[in-house]
């Protein structure tokens, strides 16, 4: 008889260890350790047992591999196989999360109703019945005839009747309530959130089929469970969207097989999440007056331009420390800035209360928003309006100087096709040929970029 092997792991960090402890030495957590069954591995003729069906591994040369027999599909939706970097790559794993009501499993049930009216599609529910899936799926009038369902939880018995229907892409609906038969903790523990993601995985490469995972966040955004799991699938991708927002972001975070920080947007109506072509159209969305302290930039999400407004409002501040308040941008960034405003600007801030926001729920990283949020500030504080028709990018370093961005021209022939007549731009970005109907400032430093905006 074989003795099963078994292991200690930490179910907050996911460490492991030889016996049981009661406090983890890694994350300093008490009464984390729990002990799982490990899997037993016996090799077989043709399959290994204990993976159900998976075919036996052997060796190959890079050159031997036929790269025509993994052709992309589309999912359905431009936007969604944009993040995907063009479409579905079959025996890819994918995890997609969000906030509660973000709109996963409606996404999902979407497009694993359009994909069953052309392949062969299995949609798994661990979190629902089969008639609550049903009762969406009539209320968004899908094509429901073709998508096959399955309402199970444990990952084993998921893959056996996978081998038997045999689909090209399969949902898990959610990953935190899988569970494995050998290890020994409750479903949504690090143990068996890294033991089912890994087994999926495996199951996805060898069978090649596309397999997309649903996760649960935690309360500040991040995919719950171990980073193991983040490591193992080929591509992650965050839904995000404020829950007084009907527009929903898809980011790419992750992707084996495209470009990461890749961004899709969709519209949340009574018939479920429809794509947004053209998404700039959508944040420009202005009001008919000017005021002072609002501004245009062009930022890059993935591989396009995106045309967002930010605002700006400084006011003198009562309080001994003046607050400086972020939304939709790094509020480190933001003192950063100031700092540089007073010293290569000679704009003192320091009694007034800054406030900072990106219209639309749009969360900027990259650095080519610095010059169009100092130019927000000293139009808030000389209460001065920018034109309407002005746009502005660019990265300000700490010495005052304006550094170039990617794929400026790129850039300002996206705002140019919105109607945009004048844009202020780092030197290395200006094009080497006029666009029509573009007034084009170059600037080198701040205080040349301050001169030409008052």
């Amino acid at each position: 008889m074989v003795k099963k092997k078994t292991a200690f792991v930490c179910n907050e960090c996911g460490a492991e260890f030889s016996r049981w402890q009661g406090q983890c030495t890694e994350c300093k957590a008490w009464n984390t350790v729990s002990e799982f069954r490990v899997p037993t591995i016996k090799p077989s003729v043709g399959a290994t047992a204990g993976y159900a069906g998976f075919v036996e591994a052997k060796v190959q040369r890079l050159d031997e591999i036929n790269l025509s027999e993994l052709p992309r599909f589309s999912t359905g939706f431009s936007e969604f196989d944009r993040v995907l970097g063009g479409g579905v790559v079959p025996g890819s794993a994918i995890l997609i999360g969000g906030s509660p009501g973000a709109g996963k499993s409606t996404v999902l049930l979407q497009t694993m109703c359009l994909l069953a009216e052309k392949m062969t599609a299995l949609y798994v529910t661990g979190e629902e019945s089969l008639q609550q899936v049903a009762m969406r799926a009539k209320r968004l009038n899908l094509p429901i005839n073709k998508l096959k369902t399955l309402a199970e939880t444990n990952v084993e018995t998921i893959c056996q009747l996978a081998l038997i229907e045999k689909p090209q892409i399969m949902v898990i609906d959610s990953i935190q309530v899988m569970h494995m038969t050998d290890v020994q903790s409750s479903p949504g523990s690090v143990s068996q959130v890294r033991e089912s993601a890994a087994y999926l995985t495996r199951f996805a490469k060898q069978h090649q089929v596309a397999i997309i995972m649903v996760g649960h966040v935690t309360k500040d955004g991040s995919l719950a469970g171990p980073k193991v799991l983040e490591h193992c699938i080929d591509c992650s991708i965050l839904l995000e969207g404020e829950s007084d927002s009907r527009f929903r972001t898809l980011r790419g975070n992750k992707n084996r097989f495209g470009a990461v920080n890749e961004l899709g947007v969709f519209a949340m109506t009574e018939m479920g999440l429809k794509e947004v072509s053209n998404p700039s159209a959508i944040f420009l969305n202005r009001s008919s007056e000017q005021s002072p302290g609002s501004l245009v930039m062009v930022i890059w999400e993935g591989t396009r331009p995106l045309l967002v407004e930010v605002q700006a409002l400084v006011d003198y501040s009562q309080l001994a420390n003046p607050r400086r308040v972020t939304v939709g941008m790094e509020q480190n960034r933001l003192a950063m800035l100031l700092a540089v405003l007073h010293r290569h600007g000679g704009l003192q801030v320091a009694d007034q209360d800054v406030f900072v926001n990106v219209v639309g729920g749009v969360k900027v990283t990259e650095t080519s928003a610095d010059l169009a949020l100092i130019a927000a500030l000293v139009s808030s504080f000389k209460n001065f309006a920018l034109s309407r028709e002005l746009v502005v990018f660019g990265e300000v370093g700490l010495g005052g100087e304006i550094r170039p961005v990617p794929s400026g021209q790129e850039r300002i022939k996206e705002a140019a096709k919105h109607g945009f007549k004048r844009a202020i731009v780092p030197q290395a970005n200006k094009p080497k040929e006029a666009i029509p109907g573009m007034e084009v400032i170059a600037v080198t430093t701040l205080a040349q970029a301050l001169e030409a905006l008052f």
